[in-house]
Protein backbone atom coordinates (compact mmCIF):
# COMPACT_ATOMS: atom_id res chain seq x y z
CA UNK A 1 0.00 0.00 0.00
CA UNK A 2 0.99 3.67 -0.92
CA UNK A 3 1.83 6.04 1.57
CA UNK A 4 -0.95 7.69 0.58
CA UNK A 5 -3.36 5.50 0.70
CA UNK A 6 -1.92 4.64 4.46
CA UNK A 7 -2.27 8.50 5.13
CA UNK A 8 -5.83 8.11 3.92
CA UNK A 9 -6.65 5.56 5.80
CA UNK A 10 -5.14 6.81 8.95
CA UNK A 11 -7.17 10.14 8.21
CA UNK A 12 -10.80 8.15 7.66
CA UNK A 13 -9.96 6.19 11.00
CA UNK A 14 -9.95 9.09 13.37
CA UNK A 15 -13.41 10.11 13.66
CA UNK A 16 -13.99 6.57 15.09
CA UNK A 17 -10.84 6.11 16.78
CA UNK A 18 -11.29 9.33 19.02
CA UNK A 19 -14.79 9.71 19.31
CA UNK A 20 -15.61 13.06 20.30
CA UNK A 21 -17.97 15.84 19.20
CA UNK A 22 -15.74 17.14 16.44
CA UNK A 23 -11.66 17.46 15.63
CA UNK A 24 -9.39 18.39 13.55
CA UNK A 25 -5.69 17.38 11.95
CA UNK A 26 -3.39 18.81 9.60
CA UNK A 27 -0.90 17.15 8.20
CA UNK A 28 2.37 18.52 6.58
CA UNK A 29 5.31 18.02 4.47
CA UNK A 30 7.97 20.26 3.17
CA UNK A 31 5.96 22.78 4.22
CA UNK A 32 2.87 22.22 1.89
CA UNK A 33 -0.18 20.88 3.20
CA UNK A 34 -0.82 17.01 2.71
CA UNK A 35 -4.79 16.92 4.17
CA UNK A 36 -6.72 19.42 6.34
CA UNK A 37 -9.39 16.62 7.85
CA UNK A 38 -12.47 17.86 10.06
CA UNK A 39 -15.34 16.29 11.19
CA UNK A 40 -18.39 16.77 13.63
CA UNK A 41 -19.28 19.49 15.26
CA UNK A 42 -17.88 23.24 17.20
CA UNK A 43 -21.18 23.40 18.88
CA UNK A 44 -23.24 19.73 18.74
CA UNK A 45 -26.22 21.28 20.34
CA UNK A 46 -26.49 24.34 17.84
CA UNK A 47 -25.24 22.16 14.67
CA UNK A 48 -22.43 24.17 14.23
CA UNK A 49 -19.66 22.58 11.70
CA UNK A 50 -16.22 21.95 12.77
CA UNK A 51 -14.55 23.25 9.82
CA UNK A 52 -10.36 24.28 9.48
CA UNK A 53 -11.39 27.87 10.53
CA UNK A 54 -13.22 26.81 13.78
CA UNK A 55 -11.45 28.45 16.96
CA UNK A 56 -9.94 26.16 19.63
CA UNK A 57 -8.48 26.52 22.54
CA UNK A 58 -4.47 25.81 22.15
CA UNK A 59 -4.21 25.35 25.20
CA UNK A 60 -0.47 24.77 26.26
CA UNK A 61 1.03 24.58 23.33
CA UNK A 62 1.01 28.36 24.06
CA UNK A 63 3.69 28.25 25.98
CA UNK A 64 6.04 28.23 22.98
CA UNK A 65 4.52 31.58 21.92
CA UNK A 66 5.02 32.97 24.95
CA UNK A 67 8.97 31.81 25.09
CA UNK A 68 9.06 33.32 21.69
CA UNK A 69 8.10 36.60 22.51
CA UNK A 70 10.14 36.69 25.15
CA UNK A 71 13.39 35.95 23.09
CA UNK A 72 11.54 38.59 20.85
CA UNK A 73 11.49 41.45 22.85
CA UNK A 74 14.96 40.06 24.69
CA UNK A 75 17.58 39.04 22.92
CA UNK A 76 19.28 37.98 26.03
CA UNK A 77 16.01 37.32 28.47
CA UNK A 78 18.38 37.71 31.95
CA UNK A 79 17.69 40.85 32.23
CA UNK A 80 14.39 40.05 33.53
CA UNK A 81 16.12 37.89 36.30
CA UNK A 82 16.04 40.83 38.90
CA UNK A 83 12.22 41.73 37.74
CA UNK A 84 11.44 38.02 38.88
CA UNK A 85 12.79 38.14 42.14
CA UNK A 86 11.00 41.09 42.88
CA UNK A 87 7.67 38.94 42.02
CA UNK A 88 8.26 36.49 44.69
CA UNK A 89 9.11 38.71 47.58
CA UNK A 90 8.42 35.90 49.97
CA UNK A 91 10.67 32.95 48.83
CA UNK A 92 13.20 32.20 51.75
CA UNK A 93 15.64 30.81 49.67
CA UNK A 94 17.18 30.76 45.72
CA UNK A 95 15.28 32.43 43.24
CA UNK A 96 15.16 30.49 39.59
CA UNK A 97 16.03 32.67 37.26
CA UNK A 98 13.76 33.42 34.09
CA UNK A 99 15.93 30.46 31.96
CA UNK A 100 14.89 28.23 34.78
CA UNK A 101 11.14 29.17 34.20
CA UNK A 102 11.25 28.78 30.53
CA UNK A 103 12.63 25.38 31.01
CA UNK A 104 10.30 24.13 33.25
CA UNK A 105 13.22 23.72 36.13
CA UNK A 106 12.27 26.64 38.28
CA UNK A 107 11.42 24.64 41.38
CA UNK A 108 7.69 26.20 41.96
CA UNK A 109 5.44 24.33 42.66
CA UNK A 110 2.29 24.70 39.85
CA UNK A 111 -0.32 26.98 41.06
CA UNK A 112 -3.29 25.30 39.82
CA UNK A 113 -1.97 22.01 41.86
CA UNK A 114 -1.49 24.46 44.58
CA UNK A 115 -5.32 26.18 44.27
CA UNK A 116 -6.43 22.41 44.83
CA UNK A 117 -4.29 23.11 48.91
CA UNK A 118 -6.07 26.10 48.99
CA UNK A 119 -9.90 24.69 48.46
CA UNK A 120 -10.34 25.63 45.49
CA UNK A 121 -13.69 24.67 44.00
CA UNK A 122 -13.00 22.50 40.73
CA UNK A 123 -15.31 24.86 38.41
CA UNK A 124 -14.48 27.68 40.58
CA UNK A 125 -13.44 31.17 38.93
CA UNK A 126 -9.92 31.68 39.01
CA UNK A 127 -8.43 35.02 37.96
CA UNK A 128 -5.46 37.42 37.86
CA UNK A 129 -6.33 38.21 41.97
CA UNK A 130 -5.73 34.66 42.45
CA UNK A 131 -3.22 33.89 40.90
CA UNK A 132 -1.42 37.08 42.54
CA UNK A 133 -2.48 35.86 45.59
CA UNK A 134 -0.60 32.18 45.47
CA UNK A 135 2.34 33.61 43.25
CA UNK A 136 3.11 36.26 45.81
CA UNK A 137 2.64 33.75 48.83
CA UNK A 138 5.35 31.36 47.63
CA UNK A 139 7.93 31.10 50.31
CA UNK A 140 9.77 27.88 49.39
CA UNK A 141 11.02 25.23 46.31
CA UNK A 142 10.31 21.70 45.50
CA UNK A 143 13.74 21.43 44.37
CA UNK A 144 16.91 23.27 43.53
CA UNK A 145 16.33 25.50 40.44
CA UNK A 146 18.12 24.21 37.63
CA UNK A 147 18.16 20.48 39.04
CA UNK A 148 15.47 18.50 38.17
CA UNK A 149 12.18 19.05 36.06
CA UNK A 150 8.20 19.59 36.91
CA UNK A 151 6.24 21.02 34.88
CA UNK A 152 4.57 24.34 35.98
CA UNK A 153 2.00 26.66 34.62
CA UNK A 154 3.54 29.89 36.87
CA UNK A 155 6.34 29.83 35.16
CA UNK A 156 4.94 30.97 31.70
CA UNK A 157 2.32 33.20 33.42
CA UNK A 158 5.25 35.00 35.40
CA UNK A 159 7.89 35.42 31.97
CA UNK A 160 3.85 36.85 30.79
CA UNK A 161 3.43 39.02 32.89
CA UNK A 162 7.25 40.34 33.36
CA UNK A 163 7.21 41.20 29.30
CA UNK A 164 4.06 43.31 29.98
CA UNK A 165 5.94 45.10 32.71
CA UNK A 166 9.09 45.66 30.98
CA UNK A 167 7.63 46.78 27.73
CA UNK A 168 4.35 48.84 29.18
CA UNK A 169 2.49 46.96 26.21
CA UNK A 170 -0.12 44.13 26.42
CA UNK A 171 1.02 40.48 26.48
CA UNK A 172 -2.24 40.18 23.57
CA UNK A 173 -0.84 43.13 21.57
CA UNK A 174 2.67 41.68 21.10
CA UNK A 175 1.66 38.48 20.62
CA UNK A 176 -0.33 39.55 17.64
CA UNK A 177 2.35 42.32 16.13
CA UNK A 178 5.37 40.12 16.82
CA UNK A 179 4.75 36.68 16.61
CA UNK A 180 0.77 35.82 14.66
CA UNK A 181 1.20 38.52 12.00
CA UNK A 182 4.66 37.64 11.14
CA UNK A 183 3.57 33.53 11.07
CA UNK A 184 0.57 34.52 9.02
CA UNK A 185 -1.83 33.68 11.41
CA UNK A 186 -4.44 36.21 11.10
CA UNK A 187 -6.96 34.47 13.63
CA UNK A 188 -5.08 33.61 16.93
CA UNK A 189 -5.45 35.59 19.71
CA UNK A 190 -4.97 35.83 23.36
CA UNK A 191 -8.58 34.60 24.85
CA UNK A 192 -7.37 34.37 28.60
CA UNK A 193 -10.74 34.24 29.49
CA UNK A 194 -11.64 31.32 28.83
CA UNK A 195 -15.52 30.74 29.59
CA UNK A 196 -16.17 31.26 26.18
CA UNK A 197 -14.43 31.02 22.87
CA UNK A 198 -14.61 33.01 19.35
CA UNK A 199 -16.92 31.95 17.15
CA UNK A 200 -18.71 29.83 20.22
CA UNK A 201 -16.92 26.32 19.97
CA UNK A 202 -18.20 24.75 22.64
CA UNK A 203 -15.68 22.16 24.87
CA UNK A 204 -17.41 19.12 25.82
CA UNK A 205 -16.24 16.70 28.71
CA UNK A 206 -17.54 12.63 28.86
CA UNK A 207 -17.30 9.76 27.21
CA UNK A 208 -19.42 8.15 24.09
CA UNK A 209 -20.34 5.76 27.37
CA UNK A 210 -21.05 8.51 29.84
CA UNK A 211 -22.19 10.97 27.19
CA UNK A 212 -20.80 14.26 26.38
CA UNK A 213 -21.51 17.54 28.43
CA UNK A 214 -20.56 21.34 27.28
CA UNK A 215 -17.24 21.45 30.34
CA UNK A 216 -17.25 24.46 31.99
CA UNK A 217 -14.22 26.88 32.55
CA UNK A 218 -13.72 29.69 34.72
CA UNK A 219 -9.94 30.35 34.64
CA UNK A 220 -7.78 33.27 33.54
CA UNK A 221 -4.63 32.27 31.69
CA UNK A 222 -2.55 33.92 30.09
CA UNK A 223 1.20 33.25 29.23
CA UNK A 224 0.90 29.71 30.21
CA UNK A 225 -2.39 28.95 27.68
CA UNK A 226 -4.99 31.22 26.64
CA UNK A 227 -4.05 31.33 23.17
CA UNK A 228 -6.96 30.42 20.73
CA UNK A 229 -6.35 29.53 17.03
CA UNK A 230 -8.10 27.65 14.34
CA UNK A 231 -6.64 24.80 12.26
CA UNK A 232 -5.48 27.08 9.31
CA UNK A 233 -3.89 29.72 11.77
CA UNK A 234 -1.91 26.30 13.24
CA UNK A 235 -0.48 25.41 9.44
CA UNK A 236 0.69 28.65 9.27
CA UNK A 237 2.30 28.73 12.31
CA UNK A 238 3.90 25.07 11.08
CA UNK A 239 4.96 26.69 7.79
CA UNK A 240 6.39 29.69 9.69
CA UNK A 241 8.46 26.91 11.56
CA UNK A 242 9.55 24.81 8.21
CA UNK A 243 10.64 27.69 5.96
CA UNK A 244 13.37 29.24 8.76
CA UNK A 245 14.44 25.83 9.62
CA UNK A 246 18.02 26.63 8.68
CA UNK A 247 18.87 30.32 10.07
CA UNK A 248 19.70 29.67 13.03
CA UNK A 249 18.28 33.14 15.00
CA UNK A 250 15.35 32.32 13.72
CA UNK A 251 12.72 32.50 15.97
CA UNK A 252 11.68 28.76 16.21
CA UNK A 253 15.55 27.46 16.20
CA UNK A 254 15.88 29.81 19.09
CA UNK A 255 13.07 28.23 21.67
CA UNK A 256 13.92 24.79 19.53
CA UNK A 257 17.75 25.06 20.00
CA UNK A 258 19.45 22.17 23.17
CA UNK A 259 19.02 23.17 26.99
CA UNK A 260 20.12 21.28 29.75
CA UNK A 261 19.88 21.38 33.55
CA UNK A 262 22.85 23.01 35.82
CA UNK A 263 24.80 20.14 35.95
CA UNK A 264 25.08 19.71 32.55
CA UNK A 265 22.80 17.41 30.97
CA UNK A 266 20.50 17.35 28.68
CA UNK A 267 17.12 18.38 29.13
CA UNK A 268 14.10 17.17 27.31
CA UNK A 269 12.02 20.22 27.76
CA UNK A 270 12.98 24.13 26.91
CA UNK A 271 11.20 27.37 26.07
CA UNK A 272 7.85 25.95 25.81
CA UNK A 273 8.85 23.04 23.49
CA UNK A 274 9.49 19.38 24.52
CA UNK A 275 12.49 17.21 22.80
CA UNK A 276 11.11 13.93 21.85
CA UNK A 277 11.61 11.05 19.19
CA UNK A 278 8.97 9.05 17.28
CA UNK A 279 9.93 6.01 15.41
CA UNK A 280 13.77 7.26 15.90
CA UNK A 281 13.13 10.58 14.48
CA UNK A 282 13.96 13.86 16.43
CA UNK A 283 10.77 16.36 16.85
CA UNK A 284 9.58 19.12 18.58
CA UNK A 285 6.56 18.92 20.13
CA UNK A 286 4.10 20.01 22.74
CA UNK A 287 0.53 18.48 24.11
CA UNK A 288 -2.62 21.38 25.43
CA UNK A 289 -5.51 20.39 27.15
CA UNK A 290 -7.96 22.77 29.51
CA UNK A 291 -11.14 21.13 30.35
CA UNK A 292 -13.26 20.64 26.81
CA UNK A 293 -10.40 20.69 24.71
CA UNK A 294 -6.97 18.96 24.04
CA UNK A 295 -4.42 20.02 21.47
CA UNK A 296 -1.55 18.71 19.72
CA UNK A 297 1.84 19.60 17.42
CA UNK A 298 4.69 18.17 16.16
CA UNK A 299 7.53 19.06 13.96
CA UNK A 300 9.82 16.32 12.46
CA UNK A 301 12.70 18.29 11.18
CA UNK A 302 14.84 15.37 9.37
CA UNK A 303 11.62 14.60 7.61
CA UNK A 304 10.08 18.00 7.39
CA UNK A 305 6.72 16.65 8.18
CA UNK A 306 4.30 18.71 11.20
CA UNK A 307 1.39 17.08 12.17
CA UNK A 308 -1.77 19.29 14.29
CA UNK A 309 -4.43 18.04 16.48
CA UNK A 310 -7.36 20.32 17.77
CA UNK A 311 -9.96 18.57 19.90
CA UNK A 312 -13.13 20.12 21.54
CA UNK A 313 -13.36 17.05 23.82
CA UNK A 314 -10.70 14.78 25.77
CA UNK A 315 -9.63 12.23 23.38
CA UNK A 316 -5.81 11.78 23.61
CA UNK A 317 -4.56 14.38 21.10
CA UNK A 318 -1.28 12.65 20.63
CA UNK A 319 -2.91 9.38 19.14
CA UNK A 320 -3.36 10.71 15.47
CA UNK A 321 -0.05 12.22 15.17
CA UNK A 322 1.19 9.34 15.61
CA UNK A 323 -0.87 7.41 13.45
CA UNK A 324 0.11 9.70 10.89
CA UNK A 325 3.67 9.96 11.60
CA UNK A 326 3.76 6.27 11.22
CA UNK A 327 2.37 6.05 8.08
CA UNK A 328 4.41 8.90 6.68
CA UNK A 329 7.96 7.49 8.33
CA UNK A 330 6.65 3.62 6.78
CA UNK A 331 6.75 2.82 10.89
CA UNK A 332 4.49 0.29 12.79
CA UNK A 333 1.33 2.09 13.60
CA UNK A 334 0.02 3.09 16.47
CA UNK A 335 1.71 3.56 19.90
CA UNK A 336 5.06 2.95 19.85
CA UNK A 337 6.33 0.36 22.45
CA UNK A 338 10.03 -0.58 23.88
CA UNK A 339 11.49 -4.02 22.23
CA UNK A 340 10.51 -6.61 24.10
CA UNK A 341 12.80 -9.00 26.06
CA UNK A 342 13.02 -11.81 29.04
CA UNK A 343 10.41 -11.38 31.82
CA UNK A 344 12.00 -10.14 34.73
CA UNK A 345 11.23 -10.76 37.85
CA UNK A 346 8.00 -8.65 38.78
CA UNK A 347 8.47 -5.75 41.09
CA UNK A 348 4.84 -4.34 41.71
CA UNK A 349 4.49 -3.23 45.03
CA UNK A 350 3.90 0.06 46.88
CA UNK A 351 7.55 2.59 47.02
CA UNK A 352 8.09 6.31 48.26
CA UNK A 353 10.35 8.12 46.00
CA UNK A 354 12.63 9.20 48.46
CA UNK A 355 13.54 12.65 47.61
CA UNK A 356 10.24 14.01 46.72
CA UNK A 357 8.28 11.85 49.72
CA UNK A 358 5.91 10.59 46.91
CA UNK A 359 4.34 7.38 46.42
CA UNK A 360 5.31 5.27 43.28
CA UNK A 361 2.72 2.50 42.67
CA UNK A 362 3.70 -0.48 40.52
CA UNK A 363 1.41 -3.06 39.02
CA UNK A 364 1.71 -6.21 36.46
CA UNK A 365 -0.36 -5.20 33.31
CA UNK A 366 -0.42 -7.74 30.21
CA UNK A 367 2.14 -9.55 28.36
CA UNK A 368 4.52 -8.94 31.29
CA UNK A 369 4.45 -5.44 31.21
CA UNK A 370 4.18 -3.52 34.19
CA UNK A 371 2.58 0.25 34.73
CA UNK A 372 3.94 2.62 36.77
CA UNK A 373 1.82 5.67 38.40
CA UNK A 374 4.62 8.59 39.98
CA UNK A 375 3.99 11.47 37.62
CA UNK A 376 0.79 13.11 36.02
CA UNK A 377 -0.43 9.54 34.69
CA UNK A 378 1.22 6.28 34.15
CA UNK A 379 3.68 4.90 32.73
CA UNK A 380 3.18 1.21 30.79
CA UNK A 381 7.15 -0.19 30.64
CA UNK A 382 8.02 -3.15 29.07
CA UNK A 383 10.73 -5.78 29.55
CA UNK A 384 14.10 -5.84 27.95
CA UNK A 385 16.53 -8.18 27.30
CA UNK A 386 18.76 -6.83 30.40
CA UNK A 387 15.89 -6.95 32.58
CA UNK A 388 15.04 -4.07 32.91
CA UNK A 389 11.82 -2.67 32.29
CA UNK A 390 11.40 0.77 29.88
CA UNK A 391 9.19 2.75 28.58
CA UNK A 392 9.87 6.38 26.66
CA UNK A 393 10.44 8.00 29.32
CA UNK A 394 11.36 5.26 32.07
CA UNK A 395 13.66 2.82 33.07
CA UNK A 396 13.18 0.45 36.41
CA UNK A 397 16.23 -1.48 37.22
CA UNK A 398 16.68 -4.26 39.75
CA UNK A 399 19.96 -4.94 41.82
CA UNK A 400 21.40 -5.57 44.90
CA UNK A 401 20.40 -2.56 46.28
CA UNK A 402 16.71 -2.44 45.00
CA UNK A 403 14.63 -0.82 42.81
CA UNK A 404 16.18 2.23 41.00
CA UNK A 405 13.71 4.49 38.92
CA UNK A 406 15.35 6.39 36.19
CA UNK A 407 13.55 9.02 34.62
CA UNK A 408 15.63 11.40 32.18
CA UNK A 409 14.26 14.46 31.05
CA UNK A 410 13.75 15.37 35.01
CA UNK A 411 17.47 14.78 35.60
CA UNK A 412 16.22 11.99 38.38
CA UNK A 413 17.31 8.66 39.12
CA UNK A 414 16.24 7.26 42.62
CA UNK A 415 16.26 4.21 44.99
CA UNK A 416 12.82 3.24 45.46
CA UNK A 417 11.65 3.11 49.33
CA UNK A 418 9.43 0.06 49.70
CA UNK A 419 6.75 0.76 51.10
CA UNK A 420 4.41 -2.12 52.29
CA UNK A 421 2.44 -1.95 55.69
CA UNK A 422 -0.87 -1.34 57.32
CA UNK A 423 -1.77 2.48 57.86
CA UNK A 424 -2.59 3.41 61.04
CA UNK A 425 -6.43 4.62 61.11
CA UNK A 426 -5.61 7.28 63.76
CA UNK A 427 -5.01 10.70 61.85
CA UNK A 428 -8.37 12.39 62.71
CA UNK A 429 -7.69 15.95 63.02
CA UNK A 430 -7.08 19.61 61.50
CA UNK A 431 -3.95 20.26 60.68
CA UNK A 432 -2.32 23.89 59.03
CA UNK A 433 0.69 24.94 56.69
CA UNK A 434 1.95 28.10 58.15
CA UNK A 435 3.76 28.48 54.40
CA UNK A 436 -0.06 28.09 53.10
CA UNK A 437 -1.69 29.34 55.96
CA UNK A 438 -4.29 26.66 54.53
CA UNK A 439 -5.83 23.32 56.38
CA UNK A 440 -6.27 19.93 55.77
CA UNK A 441 -8.82 18.14 57.88
CA UNK A 442 -8.74 14.23 58.41
CA UNK A 443 -12.35 12.91 59.96
CA UNK A 444 -13.98 9.54 59.93
CA UNK A 445 -18.00 9.49 59.06
CA UNK A 446 -19.22 5.99 59.89
CA UNK A 447 -15.97 4.34 60.05
CA UNK A 448 -14.54 5.33 57.06
CA UNK A 449 -11.44 7.94 56.84
CA UNK A 450 -12.10 11.17 54.56
CA UNK A 451 -9.97 13.85 54.25
CA UNK A 452 -10.21 17.74 52.38
CA UNK A 453 -8.11 20.83 52.03
CA UNK A 454 -9.26 24.30 52.45
CA UNK A 455 -8.26 27.64 52.58
CA UNK A 456 -8.12 30.98 51.06
CA UNK A 457 -10.03 29.80 48.11
CA UNK A 458 -12.66 27.88 49.73
CA UNK A 459 -13.44 24.56 51.51
CA UNK A 460 -12.43 21.05 49.56
CA UNK A 461 -14.98 18.51 49.15
CA UNK A 462 -14.17 15.39 51.41
CA UNK A 463 -12.29 12.52 49.38
CA UNK A 464 -12.56 9.22 50.65
CA UNK A 465 -8.93 8.57 51.80
CA UNK A 466 -7.15 5.49 50.88
CA UNK A 467 -4.38 3.63 52.91
CA UNK A 468 -0.78 2.90 51.01
CA UNK A 469 1.65 2.19 53.32
CA UNK A 470 2.89 3.19 57.53
CA UNK A 471 1.30 6.34 58.36
CA UNK A 472 0.33 7.28 54.63
CA UNK A 473 -2.41 7.34 52.95
CA UNK A 474 -3.63 8.68 49.73
CA UNK A 475 -6.17 11.49 48.67
CA UNK A 476 -7.55 11.47 45.42
CA UNK A 477 -7.84 14.49 43.31
CA UNK A 478 -9.21 13.25 39.64
CA UNK A 479 -10.45 16.98 38.94
CA UNK A 480 -9.45 20.09 39.52
CA UNK A 481 -9.47 23.62 37.77
CA UNK A 482 -6.59 22.82 35.59
CA UNK A 483 -8.06 19.28 33.52
CA UNK A 484 -4.50 18.21 34.38
CA UNK A 485 -5.44 17.39 37.84
CA UNK A 486 -2.82 16.62 40.70
CA UNK A 487 -3.92 13.10 40.82
CA UNK A 488 -3.48 11.19 44.60
CA UNK A 489 -1.90 13.31 47.09
CA UNK A 490 -0.05 11.57 49.42
CA UNK A 491 -0.27 12.28 52.59
CA UNK A 492 2.59 10.97 55.09
CA UNK A 493 1.63 11.58 58.39
CA UNK A 494 4.40 12.00 61.93
CA UNK A 495 4.51 11.81 65.44
CA UNK A 496 5.63 13.17 68.50
CA UNK A 497 7.64 11.24 71.13
CA UNK A 498 4.07 9.55 72.46
CA UNK A 499 2.97 8.19 69.31
CA UNK A 500 0.30 10.71 68.50
CA UNK A 501 -0.02 12.03 65.17
CA UNK A 502 0.95 15.37 65.08
CA UNK A 503 1.79 16.50 61.58
CA UNK A 504 1.20 15.84 57.95
CA UNK A 505 3.45 16.14 54.77
CA UNK A 506 1.28 16.97 51.43
CA UNK A 507 2.61 16.76 48.01
CA UNK A 508 2.13 15.35 44.43
CA UNK A 509 4.19 15.30 41.37
CA UNK A 510 3.07 18.75 40.83
CA UNK A 511 3.36 20.50 44.16
CA UNK A 512 6.07 18.55 46.69
CA UNK A 513 6.48 18.90 50.29
CA UNK A 514 4.09 20.93 52.32
CA UNK A 515 4.31 20.61 55.75
CA UNK A 516 0.90 20.16 57.97
CA UNK A 517 1.30 20.75 62.05
CA UNK A 518 -1.10 20.03 63.78
CA UNK A 519 -4.02 22.27 65.06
Amino acid sequence: MSISADLDRVLAALPSRYIGPGGAVAVLRDGEVLERHCWGWADAERRIPFTPLTMSLICSISKQFTCGLMLDQFPDPTVLNDDLRRRLPALDEGVPTILDLAHNQSGLRDYWAVAMLYGAPVEGTFGLKEADRIISRTRSLHFAPGTRYSYCNQNFRLISDLIEQRTGEAFGDLLRQRIFDHAGMPYARLNADTSAVPGGTVGYEGTLATGFRAAVNNIHWTGDAGIAACLEDMIAWEQFIDATRDDPEALYSRIAAPVTFRDGAPAAYGFGLARSQFFGHAATCHEGGLRGFRSFRVYVPEARISVVTLFNHMADPRGPAVDVLAALLDAPGGVEHAAAGAVAPSLAGHYLEPESGIAVRIETAPDHRLRLQFGHGSDLLSPTADGDYLSATVRLHHDDAGVWMTRPHENLSSLLTPWEGESAPDIEGVFRSAELGAEITCVSAGGALYGAFSGMLGQGAMQPLQPYGPDTWLLPCPRALDYSAPGDWTLRFSRDETGRVDGVTAGCWLARGIGYSRV
